[in-house]
């Protein structure tokens, strides 16, 4: 797989502020999914397929990977 993240709209959460840690996301081509550190932008990006994101945000939304 040979995506390119160079052209990428990165953007962040809005309930992120600038005085925080968070991550930044991206909508690729073919549903692919970036996600990078905000504090190191032209760093490594992990890249999730369609499938993975959707399981992913769903898992988040109910709670299922919440620290105890």
């Amino acid at each position: 797989m040979n995506l390119k993240l160079s052209n990428a709209t990165w953007f962040k959460s809005s309930y992120s502020s600038s005085e925080k840690e968070c991550v930044e996301v991206a909508f690729l081509d073919s549903g692919f999914v970036g996600v990078r550190d905000s504090k190191n932008p032209t760093g490594p990006a992990l890249v999730f397929t369609p499938n993975e994101w959707d399981s992913f945000t769903t898992r988040l939304t109910r709670g299922e990977l919440d620290l105890p």
